[in-house]
């Protein structure tokens, strides 16, 4: 590694100072003040300790080992890692990331980069609470929102949020350090830590567009460059950073073999490609201490081994579900009428028959629904039939899925999957069709493209928005065209389905849930008898707001729910607790709450 070099106004050219650089630096400057030694920052989620700082590779060590539970250090700028890890060789690992630095010569942002979003410094306590909600969606450690918000005008720390215009909601998130305030650094440094974006915002370039708001914010306090931390093989972010200028820098950092590192220091046990739903429970059972066998790694199928109890699943879908109830979920027909006989509220229905029987039924109830009777991922589903001629069409599509299609009446509402685990409820998420945003520029085939490649690359390719009939029929009702240039800001439903699988968006809303569906679900899955199922609802406020109870109607039973799509809620943690009651999650953290009434 070869020494830092410096120029007459102490700026980097390679790699950060050593503490003895440091040293040297401010014994040329007589009237600085005394060089503070071991500095560290809580960031609420752990602390950053600047290992140039530090005398003593020793002390960084010392400081590592005392981590707080629950909470993730990172120990950056090590010139010595050798020795760092020999003072706690089974505690403390080197990290697998390479460090990035941005010179900041005049950063500036363009205004018109991203209409429709707009960002600030965190400034009410709800977007101090979104920053962290954003954390768990994306798998990052938690924060305590509280300490965000006291830390507000903090000069050492800052977060910034990217608030979406239109829906006031904060779709993205960055955090800063500056050194200067700081450790009074002499090279002038900052750092860019924790970005996150909703995977499921629909506009594009929000997490380009944090960074350089976060660059001109050190510019203007100035700061002579940025430095960011990258997983060594995310190759697509450091496409990214390298486009955007920066350049990597040779450092290193420690961190300890803690259960939120156990993939960088352990590295993946299992070879195979599990898709994101089996992923979510084989990790959690992993980290338990339950054994993993991936049976065929395609399908999802996998075995779960603790001791005397084996059990086979395929997904959420496990040995503990029947035949007879998973046969009862697959058919919606046969769904309907099992919770009707329960007093529980479904469509109305009918299989379709003749056509004038078929278009009675349409007639009847104004608008319905055309779905095959045994299906998965919204595959081969119409919703909105209002015409004889749309009728035909759209039983056609549905039987390409089954022989069977069954026609439903249509309600008007918000769409809601509740998950219920050990006929207790554990999740609940209002589903949205997806929206592009326009920018004036592209054509409407153009954003769904660009959107669903977002959407594919966020969920390991589990969704993704086709543009087939549905789409241009969605289009055609709002005078639009796949053609269409619609102007900046406006926002175009490109679906009319909220399906997963499609591109449709999913919120939570558990902590909100009124205690009449949360009894309506428990009760319908007792009645099913199946202990891990996806109720799909039509509501009119999950909430329930000045109501006795919300409007609903049960419109699906999903044997094998995705449990990877209500994160943060402990789907997984819940499914295992299933499978195994005495074993322990390492991740089981209260994080939210049902509301049951009581």
């Amino acid at each position: 590694m070869s020494d830092t070099a410096w120029t007459g106004d102490m700026r980097f050219t390679d790699q950060p100072p050593s503490y003895q650089h440091l040293v040297a630096i401010r014994e040329r400057q007589a009237d600085a003040a005394p060089l503070r030694e071991n500095v560290s920052i809580d960031c609420g989620w752990g602390r950053i300790l600047m290992g140039h700082t530090f005398r003593r590779p020793a002390d960084i060590a010392d400081q590592l080992v005392h981590e707080s539970p629950g909470k993730r250090d990172i120990a950056m700028y090590v010139a010595d890692p050798h020795v760092v890890l020999a003072a706690a060789p089974q505690t403390l690992f080197l990290d697998p990331s390479d460090t990035y630095r941005l010179d900041l010569t005049g950063i500036l942002v363009d205004p018109q980069a991203s209409p429709g979003i707009t960002v600030c410094r965190v400034a009410s306590a709800d977007q101090a609470q979104a920053i962290n909600e954003l954390y768990l969606k994306r798998d990052m450690v938690p924060t305590d929102p509280e300490y965000i918000w006291e830390q507000r005008a903090a000069a050492e720390i800052v977060w910034l949020v990217a608030v979406d215009d239109n829906t006031r909601a904060v779709v993205g998130t960055v955090m800063g350090i500056d050194h200067v305030a700081l450790f009074d650094d002499p090279s002038r440094g900052s750092s860019l830590w924790c970005l996150a974006v909703d995977p499921q915002a629909s506009h594009p370039g929000i997490g380009e567009l944090l960074l350089r708001h976060l660059a001109d914010y050190f510019y203007t306090r100035q700061c002579s460059y940025m430095d960011l931390s990258v997983l060594h093989d995310n190759q697509q972010a450091k496409m990214l950073y390298e486009k955007l200028g920066f350049r990597q820098i040779h450092t290193f950092a420690i961190k300890n073999k803690n259960a939120y590192n156990e993939t960088l220091f352990l590295g993946p046990e299992l070879e195979e490609d599990l898709n994101p739903y089996a992923r979510i429970i084989v990790d959690e059972a992993r980290s338990r201490g339950i054994s993993v066998e991936v049976l065929d790694a395609a399908e999802g199928y996998f075995r779960l081994s603790r001791g005397s109890t084996r059990i086979d699943c395929r997904e959420s879908l496990s040995e503990l579900t029947s035949a007879v109830a998973m046969s009862r979920c697959q058919d919606k027909l046969v769904t309907h009428r099992w919770l009707q006989r329960a007093g529980l509220r479904t469509p109305a229905y009918r299989i379709a028959g003749r056509t004038d029987a078929n278009v009675a039924f349409l007639e009847q109830h104004g608008q319905v629904v055309v779905k095959p009777a045994i299906g998965e991922q919204g595959l081969g589903i119409t919703v909105g039939v209002d015409s004889p001629e749309t009728l035909e069409t759209a039983i056609a599509a549905a039987a390409r899925y089954h022989d069977r299609v069954l026609l439903e009446s249509c309600h008007p509402g918000q769409d809601l999957r509740i998950v219920v685990i050990g006929y207790t409820v554990v999740a609940a998420a209002i589903r949205k069709p997806p929206e592009v945003v326009g920018d004036g520029k592209h054509s409407l085939e153009q954003l769904i493209e660009k959107l669903s490649r977002r959407r594919s690359a966020s969920s390991q390719g589990e969704s993704s928005i086709p543009i087939d009939n549905d789409t241009v029929a969605c289009l055609a009702e709002q005078r639009l065209e796949l053609s269409s240039v619609v102007e900046s800001g406006r926002s175009v439903q490109v679906r009319k389905t909220a399906n997963f699988h499609t591109g449709g968006t999913i919120h939570d809303v558990t902590d909100t849930l009124h205690p009449v569906l949360v009894e309506a679900a428990e009760q319908a899955a007792q009645h099913l008898h199946i202990p891990v199922v996806g109720l799909d609802f039509m509501v009119s406020d999950p909430a329930g707001s000045g109501q006795a109870g919300p409007d609903y109607v049960i419109i699906e039973a999903n044997e094998r729910v995705g449990l990877a799509n209500h994160e943060p809620q402990p789907t997984a943690q819940r499914f295992v607790d299933l499978l195994f009651p005495l074993s322990t999650s390492v991740h089981d953290t209260p994080k939210s709450g049902v509301n049951r009434g009581e």
